[in-house]
Order: structure tokens, then sequence, then C-alpha cells
């Protein structure tokens, strides 16, 4: 199992890139009450879909959910896909993460996605924008780099 680093003075992850396999994340970040596992399982389940696009590049995980907050809002997600990824091609309930609307009224997730191409500035910028908050205070965040699902 990950060791994860202690929690900020906020509650926040420290600033950064935390890489952790999804097993970690929801052994983490999934237990301590039923708001968490539920959101852990959704979680898993948006990780499943996207992942079985094969278009999958970066799936980052933001937000309340990883942060020691008792009762998070939801799970919020940011995914780069490969730049060949075409989500009209996806079909049946997977479809549904790469629509933001129904993604928060189906899955009560909020996703975002863009294609590695539409990073303005490169990866790297668009990993750092998810770091920041809303107040522009800085938190770490959660790339989830396992490869289960092969």
């Amino acid at each position: 199992m990950k060791d994860w680093p202690n929690f900020t003075g906020t509650g926040d992850l420290p600033v950064g890139i935390h890489r952790a396999s999804l097993d970690d994340v929801i052994q983490f970040f999934g237990k301590g009450s039923i708001r968490r596992e539920m959101l852990g399982r959704r979680l898993e389940r948006i990780y499943r879909f996207a992942y079985s696009t094969q278009q999958l590049a970066r799936f980052i995980v933001f937000g309340s959910f990883i942060t020691e907050k008792s009762e998070p809002n939801d799970v919020d997600i940011f995914m780069l896909m490969e730049d060949t990824f075409d989500s009209r091609r996806v079909s049946g309930e997977a479809a549904i993460i790469f629509d933001h609307m129904a993604a928060q009224n189906i899955e009560g997730a909020s996703v975002f996605w863009i294609r590695r191409m539409a990073a303005i500035g490169g990866e790297k910028a668009a990993l750092e924008h998810w770091q920041l908050k809303r107040d522009n205070e800085r938190r770490g965040i959660v790339e989830v780099v396992t490869n289960a699902y092969e």
C-alpha cells in the first residue's frame, strides 16, 4: 500500500502530483464513511470506463475526495485522452463520462477531459492548473497510474 504524505493544515495533500494505483486511492480515500465508500465506487467505475477506451493518457483526481474532509462533496476528475480519441465512438454507459453534465447527473462526478494536443502550454501546465483551488491556493492532486484492468 502507498505511503501517503500528511495532509496540510488546510486538509489538502501537499502541493504536487501524487501518483498511486487505483487500489491505493480507494483504500486510502474511499474509507471512513458511507459517503467516501460510495464516491470510491464511483471513481472506480469512471476509471474503468475511461480505461476501456484504450485512449486514456492521464487520469487525475482532485477536489474534496482527496482531502481529509469527512464528507466530500463529490469526486472530481480530469482526464487527458490520446490525440486520436473520438468521444463520438464511445458507446453505452462509458459514453456518459465524456459528457460533463451527464457524468454529473448520472455518475455523481465532475468529469473534465481534453485531448493531449488541446493542453494549452502542454501537459505539465494542464496538470498544474488542476492544482489550483478556487481561492488560487495550490494543493496536491492524485494521478492514477495503475494498469490493473488490462
